[in-house]
């Protein structure tokens, strides 16, 4: 076991968070000219050979990797993962980057709010007075009651719900699998499924995109590499807040590079939802 080192981890989160918002930078400028079934089915290929390679140098190989008491929920989690790509991703290129992430940052409190159905776990009334905060943040971004509601805005929030799900699923498969096993089935499963959906929409790339999809897949692999190194050295508990810098590293680069534009109520229910994940967070932390 890696020596614990909260200061390291912490960093590792940021960078993390810094890579897949570059990730979903070029997922979103991929998508915008190719069918995001295909940038995503290429995509998880390589995410699928970096696992295999991952569970390779395990204990075991490939075989204590693959082996679980639960194969279809397993291959459950690792659908429903690309299914919320596929979502997410379209909601790059209908919504952009900044609006997007700034509803998609809701998932950690329909995560605390399912986890009492789905887990079994006792929410209490301050989290529950946090996530209905939260919500009040989303229903801000979204202004239903007029403005500049957009329908697409939706898209994101079935995307944080269904990455809330997945989540849930993998601390429930968790309490029999390991985290290798978890980790070998999401890219296998997620691989497979991308290709069977993916290989229907395959379309002509130039040489120049080739280069972005190269870098996608790239940046996925070291995304999901310093997220490892990331909780092998700090608790989760300790780095999670930073996760939500992703939000902040997307906006930027949707306004410096894709003419994106921050409006008031965007950034105001982002920041109530953020301070609602964040106490949902602590309160977790302090029951722990």
């Amino acid at each position: 076991m890696a020596q614990q080192n909260t200061s390291l981890g912490i960093w590792l989160m940021v960078f993390t968070t810094l890579v897949f918002a570059l990730q979903d930078g070029i997922s979103r400028h991929l998508s915008a000219e190719y069918n995001v079934y295909m940038v995503v089915m290429i995509r998880y290929w390589f995410f699928a050979a970096f696992v295999m390679a991952v569970a390779g140098r395990q204990a075991g190989g490939l075989r204590a990797a693959a082996a679980t008491s639960q194969p279809l929920l397993q291959i459950f989690r690792g659908v429903l993962l690309v299914a919320e790509i596929w979502v997410m991703v379209t909601a790059f290129v209908l919504l952009g980057l900044t609006e997007s992430h700034a509803v998609f940052t809701a998932y950690p409190l329909l995560v605390a709010a399912l986890s009492g159905p789905i887990l079994g776990e006792k929410v209490g009334w301050r989290r529950w007075t946090a996530i209905g905060v939260g919500f009040i943040g989303v229903i801000i971004i979204l202004q239903p009651s007029g403005g500049v509601f957009s329908p697409y805005a939706v898209v994101p929030l079935v995307a944080a719900l269904m990455f809330a799900l997945y989540g849930l699923l993998t601390r429930y498969v968790a309490r029999k699998d390991s985290a290798a096993t978890s980790f070998f089935w999401t890219g296998i499963s997620g691989g497979i499924t991308a290709t069977l959906v993916g290989a229907w929409f395959w379309e002509p790339m130039t040489g120049a995109d080739w280069g972005w999809m190269g870098l996608l897949c790239i940046t996925g692999a070291l995304g999901h590499f310093t997220l490892i190194k990331c909780y092998e050295v700090a608790e989760a508990s300790a780095v999670q807040p930073f996760a939500y810098l992703q939000l902040v590293f997307a906006a930027a680069l949707g306004m410096t590079v894709f003419g994106e534009t921050l409006r008031p109520n965007v950034a105001i229910g982002a920041c109530i939802i953020v301070a609602a994940g964040l106490f949902t967070l602590w309160r977790a932390r302090v029951r722990g």
